[in-house]
């Protein structure tokens, strides 16, 4: 392994998720090495904290850990002291001002874990159904998602999707052409929500401009024209009344000002 790069593990008796995000965030604090995250998931006996242990100490090494059974957690401290590694308790100071403050105790049961494990696989499944049904690539999604964007290009569609795919929700979307024909599948009735993706003309007369100059192309391109733009726009009003859908103006919001609004509105849907 070179001088510039170290491997920084993660224990976890769930999924570790937790953990790597806090390993990942204290990284970018520093530039000058390339940090591997090495994550052990699902651990359930003391036997699998030693040997993990003892590999920390070979590399020279830290662990980042969040045991939720206390055994586990005693097990980790001991062989960390036995091998003079570090071992950072990510959860361990937050649950004990928990249990201070509020009397609480934690759920060390596998039924916990099995919760934390259901949410992740749950965003696996979002984010694998969005890249599947993006852009209307496959208009069936449309009937299958719990949110479906629609809007003309560049209105955010995919990184939204994608964002909303990371909270759990399944997220379609279909760009909206001119003079487009709507595919029956968005005109059925369906269990879920519909979303229009507005945008203010000149805003999106800039981006197209600049995504044109990114990809090497004429500025003069029709696609960056504010007649073809107000047309495609106007396709996209005529849709979104037809459908009598919530629409949002995406002109100044960042992706997760919209996710927001998005996630609100379906916890009122």
């Amino acid at each position: 392994m070179g001088d510039n790069q170290s491997v920084i593990y993660v224990c976890s008796d769930a999924v570790g998720e937790t953990g790597e995000a806090v390993v990942r965030a204290t990284a970018r604090q520093f530039t000058n090495k390339t940090v591997q995250v090495k994550r052990y998931s699902h651990i359930q006996t003391e036997e699998e904290i030693e040997v993990i242990v003892k590999e920390v100490s070979e590399q020279k090494s830290f662990i980042a850990y969040t045991l939720v059974q206390p055994e586990l957690r005693m097990k980790m401290q001991q062989e960390a002291i036995r091998h003079e590694i570090r071992a950072v308790d990510v959860m361990g100071p937050m649950m004990q001002a928990y249990i201070d403050t509020f009397n609480g105790n934690p759920k060390p049961d596998p039924g916990q874990r099995q919760v934390l494990d259901e949410e992740y696989f749950k965003r696996i499944d979002a984010v694998e159904f969005a890249v599947k049904y993006d852009d209307g690539k496959d208009v069936k999604g449309l009937l299958l998602a719990d949110v479906v964007l629609i809007g003309v290009s560049r209105t955010s569609k995919t990184p939204l999707s994608i964002f909303l795919a990371h909270k759990g929700v399944k997220t379609a979307n279909l760009p909206i052409l001119p003079d487009m024909e709507a595919p029956e599948e968005l005109l059925q009735p369906a269990d879920r929500m519909i979303v229009g993706l507005t945008i203010d003309p000149g805003h999106l007369l800039k981006i197209r401009t600049e995504r044109l100059k990114t990809l090497g192309l004429p500025a003069q391109s029709k696609y960056a024209s504010m007649e073809q733009i107000k047309k495609e726009l106007k396709t996209a009003n005529q849709l979104m009344k037809r459908l009598n859908c919530p629409v949002l103006n995406v002109s100044d919001k960042s992706i997760e000002e919209t996710a927001g609004v998005i996630m609100k509105m379906r916890s009122e849907y």
